[in-house]
């Protein structure tokens, strides 16, 4: 899918979303919806959609911070794609060890045989970060970049305030309450994909990569994307943490119109070992869904 970005507003880096406040009663009328929600599922619940063209928004604890989790790995691969400035990053060769991948905790590309024994060009270690959320991958891209903070470092260069990236793969989900480390906010994370897939953060080529390579994840089945209307196209990142953390976060592409963003972060502090809860996202994705129709 290519993206049209003259139908989207500029949103090039510390420019944040342009957006219109709903009207009173549907923005009650959904806030009240995903409280229930959250009492339902136990979980605290954040929400940030907007849609492109009208400036129509959905929020819910937008500005309150959750484990970011593998949703940083699309800023990771964003970092790359802006670093390759003369066309030979992309294509340098990684190699690695079976114990990295052992130690990342999950590694089904890194983990093959035929890369164990050739490494990986930076651009298949992009794609499998995100496709697949190869958690080796996503390590060594974060060590190309030079360390974890680099994703702070290039959250701030593109407007965002909040995001933040401090451990390797697989600590940072330990997604403990209170955490400030390895966080974001659903308002964040939503406008810094929105800057990177839509806007001028990343040259034109480079975001329709980096989109590409979110409309063809692997992970997310199960989440937002199955509360969408049928006919939607979406791209998008998963990510999944100890307290039951479920989150999505990417971009809808509905027929004739422009495009949605969509950021859905869960998590649940009396749950350190709870599973994922995608039903609790898939809802939310409904309700969001239904409210830009």
């Amino acid at each position: 899918m290519v993206v049209d970005r003259r139908s989207v507003l500029a949103l090039g880096a510390g420019v944040a979303l342009a957006v219109a406040v709903p009207a009173q009663a549907q923005a009650s009328t959904i806030t009240g919806k995903l409280r229930e929600l959250e009492q339902q599922h136990q979980a605290r619940l954040g929400v940030f959609a907007t849609d492109t063209g009208s400036g129509r928004t959905v929020l819910h604890r937008a500005d309150e911070l959750f484990p970011l989790c593998s949703t940083f790995k699309t800023i990771a691969a964003a970092a790359i794609l802006r670093r390759d400035q003369d066309g030979t990053l992309l294509d340098k060769v990684i190699r690695y060890t079976k114990e990295d991948v052992e130690k990342s905790g999950y590694g089904p590309i890194t983990g093959k045989p035929e890369n164990l024994a050739n490494g990986m060009t930076v651009r298949a270690l992009c794609e499998s970060t995100i496709t697949f959320s190869d958690n080796c991958a996503a390590n060594l891209l974060l060590k190309e970049l030079g360390g974890p903070t680099a994703i702070s470092r290039f959250s701030r260069s593109i407007g965002d305030p909040v995001t933040r990236l401090d451990r390797y793969e697989p600590d940072l989900n330990s997604a403990e309450p209170c955490r400030e480390t390895d966080t974001t906010s659903p308002r964040a994370i939503g406008q810094s994909y929105a800057r990177l897939t839509l806007g001028h953060a990343l040259g034109r080529e480079d975001a329709d990569q980096l989109t590409k390579w979110l409309l063809a994840n692997t992970t997310g089945d199960n989440r937002i994307k199955a509360g969408l209307p049928a006919g939607w196209g979406w791209g998008d990142k998963t990510g999944s943490g100890k307290y039951s953390t479920t989150n999505d976060v990417g971009i809808a592409f509905p027929p004739g119109r422009a495009p949605i963003v969509i950021a859905v972060l869960s998590t649940k502090k009396d749950f350190p070992n709870g599973t994922a809860d995608e039903p609790l996202v898939v809802r939310t994705a409904e309700l969001v869904a239904a409210s830009f129709s």
